[in-house]
């Protein structure tokens, strides 16, 4: 396991972003229970990062680009999910103790049940025109047999039809069990092609690995029909509708993984962008077979990240004046299915964290806020926002490094992979 010393080290080699340069030198996890104890302001934190002048100047414009987006993704979320988001507030308001409670007693296996089964996973062959050639790429589909934490959201989440069907696209070399990469997308992203480009999926896969990529609830097929974008039923129910997304979505990556398990797959990790990244480090704290987990620019606390959404955050901070919730109230009422109330399972030299200096969507605090809660692993910082990753291929290929380090690599030689990823490397 590498110190800190040499983590640092090894950072300042492959990124113009240093993780010295950011502007707080204190940890920012307190002590558990870490809603009762964190800042109440911390969403007004600064992300100052000290940097030479072009990359100080490319981070600021990139910064306010997000801002621009951020707003308008915020809008988007508010119209889309306003009216529903009324129509539960008092049954919602009356179910987030239940929730709180379960952090309180602090059992994640009431939370995060074990599937036991193994899922009669559909497999269709497709086309695509992002994989590489040579690659065997399927539609993997079977009924997620996820039931709900608290008895009394049954009927409610019951309605969504479309979401109990889970879905994935699996990239195999056809010649038997390789380690394999698995991709969570971010909020409303769910395109497999758009994730694929993102994460150089075809360049992973010349490298020898089998990629899967991976649909969370409420997201692409798994999306109502009569939902306007993918995404919608994610935040458009109230926090206890949230919590009981995050455990299905946990558990059915885990109940993919029982079936990879009969197909003789033995290693796998997992990687994430923004509410991805989010469920990797969920998966962190609850899935000991991984072999590693890999947050980019990911949430760490939804409450202050929202808050800071506006104008979505205005409505949510004024909605919680009204009915007498303080800040650490709300966060409690999320924490049950939050990565910062679960320790890691993965011991940290599986674990590594990749943060953007000019992210604005989800700001580089909350990398910065898991990384102190993982007693700080390996961690990188480009110079981009939330949606440009200038310097990409520098991550790209530092998690390759770091994945080939756990002894995370393909028996099988690479088809023509030594070429640098697709990237927005400056």
């Amino acid at each position: 396991m590498k110190d800190s010393s040499q983590v640092d080290e090894l950072v300042s080699h492959v990124s113009r972003v240093a993780n010295e340069t950011y502007g707080h030198s204190r940890p920012f996890m307190p002590e558990q229970p870490w809603w009762k104890n964190l800042d109440p302001v911390f969403h007004r934190f600064p992300d100052t990062f000290y940097l030479e002048w072009r990359a100080q100047l490319l981070v600021w414009v990139l910064s306010w680009l997000d801002v621009l987006v951020r707003f308008f993704l915020a809008s988007a979320a508010v119209t889309g999910a306003l009216f529903s988001t009324l129509r539960r507030l008092k049954e919602d308001d009356r179910q987030r103790h239940f929730y709180a409670g379960l952090a309180d007693a602090g059992e994640r296996e009431q939370i995060f049940v074990e599937p036991a089964f193994v899922p009669l996973v559909h497999r269709r062959q497709v086309l695509s025109d992002v994989a590489p050639a040579g690659a065997v790429v399927e539609d993997l589909r079977f009924d997620s047999r996820f039931e709900v934490i608290n008895p009394a959201l049954a009927e409610h989440y019951a309605r969504f039809k479309r979401n109990n069907v889970v879905h994935a696209q699996y990239w195999h070399h056809g010649d038997g069990p390789r380690p394999t990469l698995i991709i969570a997308h971010g909020f409303m992203l769910s395109s497999y092609r758009v994730n694929a480009r993102f994460f150089s999926a075809g360049w992973f896969f010349r490298q020898g690995y089998d990629v899967i990529l991976y649909t969370q609830p409420f997201h692409g097929w798994r999306r109502e029909k009569w939902a306007p974008f993918s995404g919608h039923g994610v935040f458009s129910y109230g926090i206890s509708h949230v919590n009981e997304m995050f455990a299905q979505s946990v558990f059915d990556f885990r109940s993919l993984l029982n079936w990879l398990d009969t197909q003789g797959v033995r290693d796998y990790g997992v990687t994430g962008i923004s509410l991805g990244g989010y469920l990797s480090a969920l998966l962190a704290a609850t899935e000991k077979r991984l072999a590693f987990s890999i947050p980019v620019v990911p949430v760490a606390s939804l409450t202050d990240v929202m808050f800071q959404w506006a104008p979505a955050g205005w409505l949510i901070r004024g909605g919680l004046r009204l009915v007498n919730i303080s800040v650490q109230e709300a966060r409690h009422s999320g924490a049950a299915t939050s990565p910062l109330t679960w320790a890691p399972l993965l011991d940290k030299s599986r674990l590594m964290v990749i943060g953007g200096a000019g992210d604005r969507i989800v700001p580089p605090k909350h990398a910065r806020l898991l990384w102190d809660h993982w007693q700080q692993p390996l961690m990188h910082w480009f110079p981009g926002n939330h949606l440009v990753h200038v310097d990409q291929g520098r991550y790209l290929r530092q998690m390759a490094a770091f994945m080939r380090g756990l002894g995370f690599a393909p028996q099988q030689p690479a088809q023509g992979g030594s070429d640098a990823p697709v990237s927005a490397e400056g």
